[in-house]
């Protein structure tokens, strides 16, 4: 039985998700307030994490990066009534994996779980190569570090998924949609720019300050993992 934590402070919410994830046979423990969240986080280990934002204590952000920092795969999903662009740039940026805006349905949630359950099962069975490399491009798995011609590179998490796939696909245009879908799940927005925007903040971290370029543009299409000719 997978083992769910929910920070939600609004105890009807919390009532709800703990009987209805229960019925779709999941053990759930639940904290109210982002003290009790960090706690059961640093005391038990979960299979997933559904966190409010506005959260007496810790903002679900606050939590969001503790819980990478300790557990760098364990999924996160944000549940919340703040729905504009940044509050979700924010909650990916703090290592969110999909993003949910109240009301929701319970059978939509049950999906989102159950999708990355699956990948994360899938990544930690599977054996990885310790690194990706592409050009004077390096990404080491482990560590989660990124390099470019020995220099160190800091990235978001997302960022560093985002720039994972493309090493893992280099020299092939990747449609926004692929991306979408294999990175941000097919619960991504595809009619926002959060793709594009993106790809630019890489394109600050990866190519600025050198002279070769690596993350170029297909017009109309999407975007590919190739150096310059």
């Amino acid at each position: 039985m997978k083992k769910i934590l929910v920070i939600e402070d609004e105890k009807r919410i919390a009532e709800l998700l703990q009987k209805g994830l229960a019925e779709f046979g999941f053990e759930v423990n639940v904290a109210f307030d982002g003290d009790t969240g960090k706690r059961l986080i640093n005391s038990d280990s979960y299979d997933l994490v559904i966190t409010d934002i506005i959260l007496p204590h810790y903002n679900g952000f606050e939590l969001t990066q503790i819980i990478k920092s300790k557990y760098p795969d364990t999924p996160v999903i944000m549940l919340t009534a703040l729905g504009a662009t940044d509050d979700k740039l924010d909650g990916f940026d703090a290592g969110a994996d999909d993003y949910m805006v109240k009301p929701f349905d319970l059978r939509e949630l049950n999906a989102r779980i159950n999708v990355l359950l699956k990948r994360h099962t899938g990544q930690t069975e599977k054996i990885v190569t310790a690194e990706l490399r592409y050009d004077d491009l390096v990404m080491q798995l482990n560590t989660r570090k990124v390099f470019r011609m020995e220099k160190e590179i800091k990235l978001t998490p997302k960022e560093f998924n985002l720039l994972k796939y493309l090493l893992e696909n280099p020299e092939r245009v990747l449609p926004r949609t692929e991306i979408a879908e294999k990175v941000w799940d097919t619960h991504f927005d595809t009619g926002t720019n959060f793709i594009d925007v993106y790809i630019n903040y890489l394109r600050g971290k990866i190519d600025k300050g050198f002279d070769k370029k690596l993350i170029r543009t297909s017009p109309g299409v999407g975007f590919i993992l190739k150096s310059e000719e």
